[in-house]
């Protein structure tokens, strides 16, 4: 994941920006058709997959508005950002684009900006009064209410609902799949988080966990696969906490379950999910996954720290052991499975000998790539009321790099190991490096590059790995036969 150039690029429309320190925020600028005779909206979206999922229900809701994205913001009647609140980097970032949209509105009276998302939850007040940079705030909760906020702001008054539901999940809501590949697709399962992790403000701007209904998301993948989709992303801040009661026959749905139905609608749909929460995965989750060729031997398993006191500190509610015990069982159960993980260096009270502990833990843990992030306070939860953020910068930063160099060493000693092996790879585009290839990812969530030849986006493709760097595979393409019998 990390690597010497500071913006990995995604297709022409995406990319990942990280910054000196190691804060990783996404940027999506998205476009769907155009239409003269329909006003305009252009977004970009920040943060975690939770935020594009979004931003196409907001696309939806915006189409039956009578509203047409536009990849122009200079021509859009409606520019919308929709926003991230983990870390400062990604506010800041914010911050600026609305700098500049702030020009833009000036340039071309009447355009209207929104702030959507977490950032719009925690900052309204100081966004619409202070700074006076936006007419529009709306939480992840309150996307119905933009085409009624829209005329409220075209009146001239500000438009704010940033109330947090326990009920709302957007499942009657079918999205609108904007600068999709047509290959994947997100689809949120659940929204909002009970963890309470210390240094987290998603459970204040995403509210309280409640599952969509089974049918609905099970409809929504099958719709997706008859469109030609091949893969789809269960989402969710915390994908293991999934639960719904059926009201006729009572019956309750897991997220295993959930995972094996949507696996069941073809053998060629493939099923990824995110994010999962140590306490909460299950064996029963780890069987379904060994059970189905199409579920991926992939899990986002975040450990934050290697260490069981910061751990307690973070509220994370499990320890050292317990987490290597879920790692082992990953191991036994899926043997092939790529874990990958999230890591703050430098939380409050870290000790250096803590820090060797998070070391350690990566070593152990064998992570094909980490989210890697120095601790940035944010206003309003539990760390920044209860723990002096005491480690100085130049001590994060440092331990972060050491972070970082253990993980780009240990990224490239597993994918050397995957030199001469054959990969089942879903085509998902064009090389970013040449128009010669094209690239895809294997179950294990690894990109792989490989000779365009007549392969088509979208379908399934055999490659043999030769050469290898921290970060992407490259090979050349074999047939099914030679797969079948590498196994």
């Amino acid at each position: 994941m990390y690597n010497d150039n500071p913006t990995l690029k995604f297709g022409k429309e995406k990319t990942i920006e990280e910054d000196k320190q190691g804060d990783v925020f996404f940027k999506e600028q998205v476009a769907n058709k155009e239409d003269k005779d329909l006003k305009k909206f252009y977004i970009e979206s920040y943060g975690c997959q939770m935020n594009f999922s979004d931003s196409e229900i907001v696309a939806s809701i915006l189409a039956e508005a009578n509203y047409a994205s536009t990849r122009n913001m200079e021509e859009a009647d409606l520019i919308l950002i929709n926003t991230c609140s983990i870390r400062e980097k990604a506010e800041q970032t914010v911050r600026k684009r609305l700098r500049i949209f702030d020009k833009l509105k000036k340039k071309r009276p009447g355009t209207l900006v929104g702030v959507l998302g977490c950032m719009a939850e925690r900052l309204k007040a100081k966004l619409l009064e202070q700074e006076k940079l936006v007419d529009l705030v709306l939480g992840p909760d309150a996307y119905r209410d933009l085409p009624k906020l829209i005329a409220t702001a075209e009146d001239g008054t500000k438009g704010i609902n940033v109330h947090l539901s326990r009920e709302e999940t957007y499942a009657d809501i079918n999205p609108v799949r904007l600068g999709s590949n047509g290959v994947s697709a997100f689809v949120t399962i659940m929204r909002g988080c009970d963890n309470m992790c210390s240094f987290c403000v998603v459970p204040f701007t995403r509210g309280r966990e409640r599952s969509r209904d089974t049918f609905s998301v099970v409809a929504e993948c099958t719709e997706l696969y008859q469109r030609g989709f091949k893969e789809v992303t269960l989402l969710g801040q915390n994908v293991d906490s999934y639960k719904w009661e059926n009201p006729e026959s009572k019956e309750t749905v897991d997220f295993a379950d959930l995972l094996e139905l949507t696996a069941q609608i073809a053998p060629d749909l493939r099923v990824r999910f995110s994010t999962s929460h140590p306490k909460d995965i299950t064996d029963k989750v780890l069987h379904n996954m060994a059970k189905y060729e199409n579920i991926c031997k992939y899990i986002h398993l975040p450990v934050q720290s290697g260490n069981s006191e910061v751990l307690k500190r973070m509220n994370r509610t499990y320890d050292r052991e317990w987490y290597m015990d879920k790692v082992r069982a990953i191991r036994r159960i899926i043997p092939d499975c790529a874990i990958s993980s999230d890591i703050i260096a430098g939380f409050c009270g870290e000790t250096e000998e803590q820090h060797q502990e998070t070391l350690s833990m990566i070593e152990f843990a064998q992570y094909s790539m980490s989210y890697m992030f120095f601790y940035s306070e944010r206003p309003g939860t539990l760390a920044a009321r209860k723990y002096e953020d005491d480690i100085p910068l130049e001590i994060k930063k440092r331990r972060l790099q050491e972070v970082i160099r253990l993980q780009n060493q240990i990224s490239f000693e597993i994918n050397r190991k995957d030199q001469g092996r054959i990969f089942k790879v879903l085509v998902e585009k064009e090389s970013k490096k040449s128009a010669d290839d094209l690239c895809g990812r294997n179950s294990q969530n690894k990109m792989i590059i490989f000779p365009r030849e007549d392969v088509q986006v979208g379908t399934y493709v055999y490659v043999k790995v030769q050469e290898f760097t921290q970060a992407t595979l490259k090979g050349v393409l074999v047939s099914e036969e030679e797969y079948k019998n590498s196994l």
